[in-house]
């Protein structure tokens, strides 16, 4: 019964949101197809830092061909900028609209060898993840030292079950999208784990900017919409476990189809 009224009451909370005319077009936001995307992160010493680069660079042919052939539709390299005791210092990425898209590359991969090479052994920790997206779009091309945002949030234990979809439809999306549509960033995402490596309920909001001051841009966006839309705060909470949230900010490579 908690469940059902708290549903009902972010439900409330939502439709005002509909109605307000910064969120006007959030009853037109769609599902699109699961575009699939595989990170694999590592911990590299900072002396190895230039051959992780080298590396990189190296594995440029094999992603270009899949993207140019369809197997992909987007890949990227990170490197942290926010570093952690013991956290990760770079990844390498690449995003399908199937799951065999993103396992068929990686087998690529570990048949060529790359995925052994002398400087990913230098590496302190290591891990991959599979994420699912229902919720994205990007500008096409290719972008080079622009900035991705990444922030962490957990599902209160009585969310709804679409609890994501709820708020990526009528809060996240009409928000990115304005941001893209203005230039501010260039991709988001809204990212789920599709091969659940830790607890489910958890969800990414992912977003690229076009430089540096596009994350102030993004940060004051947010601020004027909360000041607009006084409900997007407390439907949010209503959902979400803050005090799971983590951010991550990255320097990126990224070319999306």
């Amino acid at each position: 019964m908690k469940k059902y009224l708290l549903a009902g009451v972010c439900a409330f909370a939502l439709c005002a949101l509909t109605g307000a005319s910064a969120f006007a077009q959030s009853s037109e936001v769609k599902e699109k197809p699961p575009m699939y995307s595989y990170v694999s992160n590592w911990a590299i010493p900072r002396a190895q830092w230039g051959e992780m680069d080298k590396g990189n660079a190296a594995n440029q042919k094999i992603l270009e061909k899949a993207l140019s052939g369809g197997t992909l539709v987007g890949y990227g390299e990170d490197v942290n900028l926010v570093h952690e005791i013991d956290g990760v210092t770079h990844d390498d990425w690449w995003s399908s609209m199937s799951m065999a898209g993103v396992i068929n590359l990686l087998e690529q991969f570990y048949q060529t060898g790359a995925s052994t090479t002398t400087v990913l052994g230098t590496a302190t920790k290591h891990y991959d993840h599979i994420w699912v997206s229902k919720f994205y779009n990007w500008h096409p091309g290719t972008y080079k030292n622009v900035y991705t945002h990444v922030g962490e949030y957990k599902l209160k234990a009585d969310a709804p079950d679409d609890a994501v979809e709820t708020l990526s439809k009528t809060i996240l999306v009409p928000f990115f999208e304005k941001l893209l549509a203005d230039g501010t960033i260039h991709e988001y995402e809204v990212d789920t784990q599709a091969l659940h490596t830790s607890a489910p309920g958890t969800f990414d909001l992912v977003y690229i900017t076009a430089n540096a001051e596009g994350l102030d841009k993004v940060d004051a966006a947010l601020t004027e919409s909360l000041k607009a839309n006084p409900l997007i705060g407390p439907a949010f909470g209503s959902m979400v476990d803050f005090t799971a949230h983590r951010d991550s900010l990255a320097r990126t490579t990224a070319t999306y189809k």
